[in-house]
């Protein structure tokens, strides 16, 4: 049992090391290609933010894979990413086969049942995101957009302010919103 809570001060220290030189590798190569690396703009940005943080616990806590065999495949994933990112900004079809497909979950008051559903979201979580946005009543909504990352963005109704439609170009189920 005491092996289970305690460690001896040569089974530690690797530990240290190992850290040290991982979360220097990610400072580095997040300088050298960017904050995107991070960012969670597409579920591909997504998926990388948690391959990163994966690799990175591995590296740290296990003997195998080694510190330098973590750092060449944290460096593959910074260039694989840095790959789907321009092939995103120069083929418009890439992004169609990468990204899921931003869907409208409420237009204006009205729930959209059948795309809350296609979202797999319930009621509640809607709900629970429009307090996020201090939705104060549903009148008060203009639309609510599933992103391609998972999260929902609420988009406010304004008496003196009209959705300018290109904000929602893309949206599966805006041609919809009155």
């Amino acid at each position: 049992m005491q092996e289970w809570i305690f460690s001896s001060a040569n089974e530690l220290l690797p530990i240290l090391v190992s850290a040290v030189l991982i979360y220097s590798m990610v400072i580095l190569y997040t300088r050298i290609f960017g904050l995107r690396s991070f960012s969670k703009m597409s579920s591909f940005d997504f998926a990388m933010t948690v391959a990163v943080g994966t690799m990175l616990a591995s590296a740290i806590v296990n003997k195998s894979p080694s510190v330098v065999q973590s750092g060449v495949a944290l460096l593959s994933l910074y260039l694989l990413q840095l790959v789907v990112s321009l092939l995103r900004q120069k083929l418009g079809w890439f992004s169609q086969v990468v990204d899921n497909q931003p869907l409208l979950i409420m237009d204006g008051s009205t729930i959209l049942h059948e795309n809350l559903k296609k979202a797999q979201l319930t009621e509640s979580d809607l709900r629970a995101k429009l307090r996020e946005a201090n939705v104060l009543n549903y009148n008060q909504v203009k639309a609510v957009v599933f992103e391609t990352t998972g999260d929902v963005s609420v988009l406010h109704s304004g008496e003196d302010t009209e959705l300018d439609p290109d904000i929602l170009q893309g949206v599966q189920g805006v041609s919809r919103l009155r």
